[in-house]
């Protein structure tokens, strides 16, 4: 892992394409372990913070295979995925029956003011840190006025780069809390998870944002 450099357009291409290529290579490995993963400490962050009458629209933005596409869907709520992979696309319709949009991080396109929450599950971290303004500026787009962005990341040192076949950018809370807020969302929460465990066992940062 490095600091943060510039990447040519080239290079950002690359970062999608091997990042993307890995999860569709090892896509059912990925769901038989992760399948059973509680993430429900996370859902109820977003769901709890969103003030508009149930059900909610929500993205899930970098959904996976669909564990919690079809958890918020039998939640009563509307839920679309968002997925940069293709083999994860096909598996997230097949196994929660909602829509799910395949589309690159690093070419969104996304409809104006439309869900009431974003749940960004251990994706974002995916996106270099140049183009994360770009990204964060499309889903503050997306939201309704006053929606709810989560947020779940590895934390580090402010490093990038390959892991292996998939790029990862990990950040403290202090230079998330900068890209956040200069996107335009305001801070309501964070924590550490997994819960119950010293901070140095709590590799995951965990925030809650809503759109001013």
């Amino acid at each position: 892992m490095t600091q943060p450099t510039y990447l040519p357009a080239d290079a950002l291409n690359e970062v999608s394409q091997r990042t993307m290529a890995h999860y569709n290579n090892n896509a059912e490995d990925f769901f038989a372990g992760t399948r059973d993963h509680d993430v429900r400490q996370n859902m109820d962050a977003l769901l709890r913070h969103i003030q508009s009458a149930a059900p909610f629209t929500i993205l899930d933005f970098g959904c996976g295979p669909g564990r919690d596409l079809k958890v918020f869907s039998a939640l009563g709520h509307r839920a679309v995925g968002l997925e940069g992979a293709a083999r994860f696309a096909d598996m997230a319709r097949a196994y929660s029956g909602c829509e799910v949009w395949q589309q690159d991080f690093l070419a969104l396109d996304l409809p104006a003011d439309h869900f009431d929450g974003v749940f960004a599950n251990a994706s974002l971290f995916h996106v270099p840190s140049q183009a994360l303004p770009q990204v964060l500026a499309q889903l503050y787009a997306t939201l309704k006025p006053q929606g709810v962005l989560f947020s779940s990341n590895p934390r580090g040192q402010n490093d990038e780069g390959f892991n292996g076949e998939r790029y990862g950018a990990y950040h403290d809370l202090a230079h998330w809390r900068r890209y956040m807020t200069a996107a335009g969302f305001t801070e309501l929460m964070h924590y550490y998870r997994p819960p119950g465990l010293p901070i140095e066992q709590q590799p995951w940062l965990a925030s809650v944002w809503r759109k001013a």
